[in-house]
């Protein structure tokens, strides 16, 4: 068994365990599992050659039919499964106390959200891909729908209905390009030269698809009712790693196998982007709800994702994958913040709080360092993505690089303003003179988050170092497709 297939069947195996356990054997095995696959994720990041083949750790099984077992990740890839075994023992930890009806269950989808999500990162086959990319809806349908808030049943079917309808479209592009190329190997299909009336329309079909999953204004509506009725720990995973899965199409299908396509319609996705950024900044600057506000703030960043994947150069997509994987510490810790207040008083309202730094000065300094990190403040891993991404963006349509710069001042806005009215002031309120500082438990899980934030920061060699070459290979193989087809349409016309 190859360590891609190893790193998918420890959580599964805990998933099915998970089911039959008492509460406290439960989180146990959940924790176990997941540490283990973290464990895992080091052992591959050590062993990855940097700069040698583009495909590593592959692993090939012939099922049936044209259906293969086929694993395999680039530098790309590695950082995101990376984020996901980092995050998910996080995740675990953050439920400890706050479940405790069906803990068994409970665990159990996590775990299954994590196969999942390793499995969308690394699968080498189209259909195994639509397999995963789909399944993912599955235990988040059920950790909104069993775990939510009060109205978690409208945020489920929202969800699960917004999704599905987009991947349908999906389906029908990956048939027709199984037709055309007569394989289901992506290593093959990103060599294959597609028609360049087909890009187009297989574009139009993917991008309906990952465009809800990002979520890109204006298919972005059902996330903040997601995040607001998730559990602590959903919102985390969701924010973190689910709509990561969108930009990670974007990078793996939308760019490389449809160059044409992609070179169409850049400047719709660059200016969807920019009102997407500006647009969802607006909407949370007036939210009473600390979880919507922050959802939409994942919008915002999100915006900066897809243009700096469309802007096509390599500092374009190097910070959009450096903001993937800067905005899945940030947002995920922001969401952890919400949650340990909403642990103790049980609402989100921004309004029925102020004054916390005088009961809670380690809590408040946490929140500061995220809250900054989520504007953008220089040493922190939020700067470098965004610096990157509007660098790449300059480069490819100056008016869109300056609309959504003017995102970067309006996150201060709504970041800081509820900073100060959920921290600062006086504390009037007689429900928060009782409340507590952050427990050791709580500490604990911070700490990771607080070191990668200030470690991206300041080293963002880390993560560009091993994401440079397969960025390099996909910008190169990009600009030779669009050459070429060039060419092919000049001598068309004569």
């Amino acid at each position: 068994m190859g360590l891609l297939s190893l790193m998918l069947a420890v959580p599964f195996v805990a998933a099915i365990a998970c089911l039959f356990m008492a509460d406290r054997s439960a989180r146990l095995i959940a924790l176990a599992a997941t540490l283990v696959d973290f464990a895992l994720g080091i052992v591959m990041w050590a062993r990855f050659d940097v700069g040698g083949a583009q495909w590593q750790f592959t692993e090939r099984a012939d099922l049936f039919g044209r259906f293969q077992w086929a694993l395999g990740i680039d530098g790309m890839a590695m950082m995101l499964i990376m984020l996901t075994v980092f995050l998910m023992p996080l995740c675990i930890l953050a439920s400890w106390e706050a479940i405790t009806k069906r803990v068994g269950l409970y665990m159990a989808m996590f775990l299954a959200m994590e196969v999942i999500m390793i499995g969308v990162f690394c699968a080498q086959d189209l259909l195994l891909f639509y397999i995963f990319f789909e399944a993912g809806l599955i235990p988040m349908y059920f950790i909104i729908g069993i775990w939510g808030g009060a109205n978690r049943i409208y945020a489920a079917f929202k969800f699960f209905l917004y999704t599905l309808l987009g991947s349908v479209l999906m389906l029908i592009a990956m048939i027709a390009m199984i037709r055309e190329a007569g394989t289901t190997d992506i290593p093959t299909l990103l060599a294959y030269n597609f028609p360049p009336e087909m890009q187009t329309w297989l574009w139009l079909a993917f991008f309906a698809s990952l465009a809800v999953k990002m979520p890109m204004w204006p298919v972005h509506t059902w996330l903040p009712d997601a995040h607001v009725q998730a559990p602590t720990a959903g919102s985390v995973v969701l924010a973190a790693i689910l709509l990561k899965m969108g930009g990670y199409g974007f990078l793996r299908f939308s760019l490389p196998m449809f160059p044409v396509g992609s070179d169409v319609m850049a400047p719709l996705v660059l200016w969807l982007s920019a009102i997407a950024i500006v647009y969802t900044s607006l909407v949370a600057l007036v939210q009473e709800d600390m979880k919507k506000l922050i959802a939409y703030s994942s919008v915002a960043h999100m915006g900066y994702v897809t243009a700096g994947i469309f802007a096509a150069n390599q500092q374009g997509i190097d910070g959009a994958i450096f903001q993937m994987i800067s905005h899945g510490f940030i947002s995920g810790a922001l969401f952890l913040c919400v949650g340990v207040i909403y642990d103790r008083m049980h609402t989100r309202e921004i309004d029925a709080y102020g004054g916390l730094v005088n009961r809670m000065p380690a809590y408040a300094l946490i929140f500061m360092l995220f809250t900054m990190a989520n504007v953008g403040l220089p040493g922190t891993s939020g700067f470098v993505g965004e610096f990157l991404t509007l660098m790449g963006i300059f480069q490819a349509n100056t008016w869109v690089a300056m609309v959504a710069t003017s995102g970067v001042i309006l996150s201060a806005g709504y970041a800081l303003w509820l900073y100060r009215r959920v921290v600062f002031g006086d504390l009037i309120k007689e429900s928060l003179k009782t409340i507590t500082d952050m427990t050791g438990r709580e500490r604990a899980i911070f700490a990771p988050l607080v070191v990668m934030t200030i470690l991206l920061g300041v080293y963002p060699a880390l993560i560009t170092d091993i994401i440079g070459p397969s960025v390099e290979a996909l910008v190169g193989n990009y600009q030779t497709a669009l050459a070429a087809s060039g060419d092919a349409v000049q001598v068309a016309g004569h």
